[in-house]
């Protein structure tokens, strides 16, 4: 039976095995069984073999497999677990920190609800407060609305070369633990403290001398990998400390749901609660295949992160080579002033992006999805770096005016930065004058 489904590979074998007695594989009758074996064999690409995958199963064959591998196996699974139980990672997110800094500054601001953006017809909220929160207003949310839900939100002018100067102020903290540190934006950073015996200390003493030095608030969460850490950071906001430890993940990824998994934003979210997958027990019941099949090469991650599982490194320095944001309308859409309207929302967070993570790019890329799915990309290449709101407005309008439609409604606009000069830092833009030996004037 085993020779059946794998020629060859004994360790193949001792994984299927070891599925068996945990469960993974349904031990209903010996006939489903082997059906179930069967379905299995190595991942595409996978030279060593050792990592099987279930293949999307028959709907009466799912709805039996669903209902019989519940509870989810007492099993942490993953080629790279033991040593990813001895990795320390500790997340540290600043709490509403453009906000935080803003009402630090100015004591008329303590205690109300602020947002850090621009009060306008089409600006977009930064960040906001504390205060302003239990009212709807969050980040990326459009001036408009945000004003709509919080009558008395004030909003204040971004200064970014402060938040730049206190983020630089806090990073300094970070190294003085660990030179594997990988910031992500202004706010917020990864820390790898392997080498110190207790992760939860080294958090607590981070977060007292962020308090002490910059007179402001972070949370921190601590775990075995990136995804699971970051989770942990927003569990207890604000000012929290959250610890996910190894003997712990398995049952905490199995209660969360899949809206607080990394990457899993509303519409992938309501995708998957189409599909009956709400929690990561849910989620650790589809195969990578299916996953794959529904979602893209993100279902390789979605797949990881039902176990646990996150094998990135901290990794210090790290070039972004990137940054955009996108928006999926709530009904199609083929009129140019709501598609125009809609680009300035998108335009607006992704400058708020750039400025927070200090990035800047010479190719500016408009991304449509149609109604059928379709998708296409229309970019521009200049010969510097994107440096003004202006310019990022300028160009990003004349693409879109540009797109031809085809007839189609759009259900998707998206605008990226990308190309930047530290991505190549060998890369020279070359430019000729041409003299073609006529008269000057």
């Amino acid at each position: 039976m085993f020779h059946a489904a794998f020629r060859n590979g004994a360790n193949r074998r001792e994984i299927i095995e070891r599925d068996l007695l945990s469960g993974i594989v349904p031990r209903t009758s010996g006939r489903l069984c082997r059906k179930s074996i069967r379905r299995f064999r190595p991942a595409p690409g996978n030279k060593n073999n050792d990592s099987p995958r279930l293949f999307q199963a028959k709907p009466s064959e799912k709805r039996l497999r669903t209902h019989t591998i519940r509870p989810i196996p007492p099993i942490f699974a993953g080629r790279n677990t033991a040593a990813m139980a001895q990795r320390k990672i500790i997340h540290i997110d600043m709490d509403a920190f453009f906000a935080s800094v803003e009402q630090r500054d100015n004591p008329a601001y303590r205690g109300r609800p602020i947002a850090v953006g621009y009060d306008g017809p089409r600006g977009v909220v930064a960040t906001a407060s504390y205060e302003a929160r239990p009212y709807g207003v969050r980040s990326a949310l459009p001036s408009v609305v945000a004003r709509r839900l919080c009558p008395a939100l004030i909003f204040v002018p971004a200064r970014f070369e402060v938040y730049k100067e206190v983020s630089q102020q806090i990073r300094a903290i970070f190294h003085r633990y660990t030179e594997l540190v990988e910031p992500l934006s202004l706010d917020e950073a990864f820390l790898d403290v392997s080498h110190h015996r207790s992760a939860t200390l080294v958090a607590r003493e981070i977060k007292a001398a962020i308090r002490a030095e910059t007179g402001l608030t972070a949370s921190a969460g601590i775990s075995v990998n990136k995804m699971l850490a970051k989770i942990a950071s927003d569990y207890r906001k604000p000012d929290g400390l959250f610890t996910i430890a190894p003997a712990q993940v398995e049952a905490f990824v199995a209660e969360l749901p899949v809206e607080r998994f990394f990457g899993i934003g509303e519409v992938t979210a309501e995708r998957m609660h189409r599909l009956g997958i709400r929690t990561g027990a849910d989620l650790r019941l589809w195969s990578e295949e299916a996953l794959v099949h529904h979602f893209g090469k993100a279902g390789h991650a979605y797949y990881g992160y039902a176990r646990g599982i996150d094998e990135r490194e901290v990794t210090p320095n790290r070039i972004r080579k990137s940054l955009g944001a996108e928006t999926t309308f709530a009904e199609d859409t083929d009129d140019r002033e709501r598609l125009a309207l809609e680009l300035a929302g998108v335009r607006d967070e992704v400058w708020s992006r750039l400025q927070r993570h200090e990035f800047a790019g010479k190719t500016v890329v408009l991304k449509l999805k149609f109604d059928d799915f379709r998708q296409i990309t229309r970019s521009r290449t200049l010969h510097s770096a994107v440096t003004t709101a202006d310019e990022l407005r300028t160009v990003s309008e004349e693409l879109l005016a540009a797109t031809d439609l085809g007839g189609h409604r759009v259900r998707l606009i998206g605008l990226t930065v990308g190309n930047s000069p530290e991505a190549c830092t060998e890369c020279v833009q070359l430019r000729f004058d041409f003299d073609f030996g006529g008269p000057k004037t």
